[in-house]
């Protein structure tokens, strides 16, 4: 999956503008799918601690190189059916980004099911944007949930949300601006790790988890814009259940339970 996004993200940025955050006891494991990249482009962070630290820790990796840039995150858990078409989205980001540079936007997937396990997006009035490529597809935003239960998720459905991909692009300085706002405790204590590089080790031990979209996005939907992701399939595959889903809607059988007819994966 990490060679998968590595290989969506070329089809919009060269190898050396393309970086990767993992954790350190995913190292070895992950070795041999990042050979295609630079050294210094793999942000190796000592512990995981959540999204929040994960992101913060390497967006200040990034200011350290670039100052200030335009910034796609592209989580590496997600199955995506036709690359180019989501990477056509990502270019509409980015192209609202470079039209509202103080923005954050995010795509947002229309949803066929109340899933539970999924953050979702309320959009809010369109944006006023006619350049026939984001034109009644992109919207302001009135509020995030994460992972609702089922009568509420069904009912932010009815209102038109849209599943939280958490894939966003932004500018860098803007982004890291708005985290400083909020958080300014956790943001100098992740700061502090990026600054003492020989002690992050031991300064990740104390460094408490929080999530980026709970702690960061749903405390600025007034800074958030969605667009709407249409003609692709999408599914976050953070649970075996996720997949085992995508497989039955492909028709394809699992490689660890090929015996068990398809019909029966998501039963046990």
């Amino acid at each position: 999956m990490l060679e998968t996004t590595i290989s969506r993200a070329l089809l919009f940025a060269p190898y050396d503008r393309i970086h990767v955050v993992m954790n350190a006891n995913h190292l070895d494991l992950a070795a041999d799918q990042v050979r295609t990249l630079q050294e210094s482009n793999i942000i190796v962070q000592p512990l995981n601690r959540d999204t929040g630290p994960g992101v913060v820790y390497a967006l200040l990796h990034m200011q350290q190189i670039y100052s200030d840039a335009v910034v796609a995150v592209l989580p590496t858990d997600h199955y995506v059916d036709k690359d180019w078409a989501f990477v056509i989205h990502l270019f509409r980001a980015i192209e609202t980004i470079s039209r509202l540079p103080d923005k954050i936007a995010i795509l947002g997937i229309t949803p066929d099911r109340p899933e539970t396990g999924y953050g979702y997006i309320l959009p809010a009035q369109p944006l006023k944007i006619t350049d026939g490529v984001n034109s009644g597809r992109s919207y302001h935003v009135e509020a995030f949930t994460e992972k609702p239960d089922p009568a509420c998720a069904q009912a932010i459905i009815d209102r038109g949300g849209l599943w939280n991909t958490l894939v966003m692009v932004f500018r860098l300085s803007r982004m890291l601006e708005l985290i400083k706002e909020l958080h300014p405790d956790k943001f100098e204590r992740i700061a502090h790790v990026r600054a003492a590089p020989s002690r992050a080790a031991e300064l990740y031990q104390d460094l408490p988890p929080w999530n980026f979209s709970m702690d960061v996005l749903a405390c600025i939907p007034q800074h958030i814009v969605v667009l709407r992701v249409d003609n692709v399939a999408w599914s976050d595959w953070g649970t075996r259940e996720s997949i085992e889903r995508t497989y039955k809607a492909l028709k394809t059988r699992p490689s660890w339970n090929p015996q068990v007819p398809i019909e029966k994966q998501l039963l046990g």
